[in-house]
């Protein structure tokens, strides 16, 4: 099969290697869509892989094509989203079921072979069925989108609260898309690129709703919106140390603050920031990965993946508006490189399958 090879820093290569053998609880999925995460800019042109040679991508979806030995049949031929990370099942978190808390995992696309290749091997848990009326594209983004969800839920939110999106890349945009599916109208967003603001606008977020950091003060925008008072709750997504001084300084009394991006660097905190923790009785949280529980819905309150998959069944949510680009398999490298050295606006870049 062909697939997209980190061999090292920098050296990836489009080539023939061998199909993944399948383990007895593994399927082989047939890629048809794949998306470029952010984090795999870093991973190949900075950082390396866990391990090398490897096939990156962990935001990817299919059809099962094989199954191993200890598969039901019954997966043969679904279409399937993945979710990614590969619990160790024995750590305290896995045996609470917070697995994307797990002390030992494997990731597909950065810890084992991923998604950018013709094909991939997944364990069965992993496994997501995917309604006919659901894209393979927008079940690539299923990853993202569940992370988004997994910060909203992380906080409570009331529908009359001002909510602050500081950070307009793919997880914001996406954060501020299912906020404004769950009916939360005074969303102020914060970006520093035209093409943000145009997609913000595309997702229902009006005009005087959004702040460009480059040409207006943040802190007179929100305070102005808030009549003096801040944000409700405010959800920082960027991950740079002025960005999370912002979002506590800028938060309401007994206000909510959700950190989000990954950092750029270490943090610190001034001491007149940690003072508005303390005397505003903030509430501080951070958010990682998403939930995932490998099963069915029964009637409870659904994982992440599944609240995702439900909105997208019933068409509240249209994560395609975020697709800015997509190439065949063979020409990704231009994606990559787009991501990398900035050259094109750039929101979601998607691998589709010919």
């Amino acid at each position: 099969m062909k697939a997209w090879v980190l061999h090292g820093v920098g050296d990836l290569r489009y080539e023939d290697v061998s199909e993944p053998p399948l383990a007895e609880d593994e399927v082989l999925v047939a890629v048809k869509a794949a998306g470029i995460c952010g984090s795999d800019i870093p991973r190949i042109y900075e950082n390396g892989a866990h391990r090398m040679p490897l096939i990156p991508g962990h935001e990817f979806a299919g059809e099962v094509v094989k199954v191993g030995s200890r598969v039901k049949g019954q997966w043969l031929g679904s279409r399937v989203g993945v979710f990614p990370l590969i619990p160790c099942r024995t750590c305290r978190p896995c045996q609470d079921g917070a697995y994307e808390m797990c002390r030992d995992y494997s990731y597909l696309g950065s810890r084992r072979d991923g998604g950018f290749a013709e094909y991939a091997a997944v364990p069965e848990w992993n496994l997501l069925r995917l309604p006919e009326q659901v894209s393979f594209a927008q079940a690539a983004m299923l990853e993202p989108m569940a992370v988004a969800v997994h910060a909203m839920r992380r906080v409570q939110i009331a529908p009359t609260d001002t909510v602050v999106v500081a950070g307009l890349g793919t997880i914001g945009q996406l954060l501020t898309m299912f906020l404004l599916e769950r009916g939360i109208d005074d969303i102020l967003v914060i970006g520093n690129k035209e093409f943000q603001r145009q997609t913000a606008s595309r997702l229902g977020v009006c005009g005087e709703h959004y702040c460009d950091s480059r040409r207006e003060d943040v802190r007179s925008f929100i305070m102005r919106h808030t009549k003096e008072y801040g944000a409700d709750v405010f959800f920082e997504c960027v991950g740079r140390n002025q960005t999370i001084s912002q979002a506590i300084d800028l938060a309401a009394p007994a206000g909510q603050v959700c950190l989000v991006g990954n950092p750029f660097t270490d943090m610190n905190l001034e001491q007149n920031i940690y003072w508005k923790i303390l005397r505003h009785q903030l509430r501080v949280t951070g958010t990682w990965n998403s939930s995932f529980s490998g099963t069915e819905p029964d009637g409870g309150e659904p994982d992440d993946w599944q609240y995702v998959l439900q909105k997208l069944a019933s068409k509240r949510i249209a994560p395609q508006k975020l697709i800015s680009h997509t190439f065949p398999m063979q020409e990704l490298r231009r994606g990559f490189e787009i991501m990398r050295d900035k050259t094109e606006d750039y929101i979601k870049i998607m691998m589709a399958a010919e």
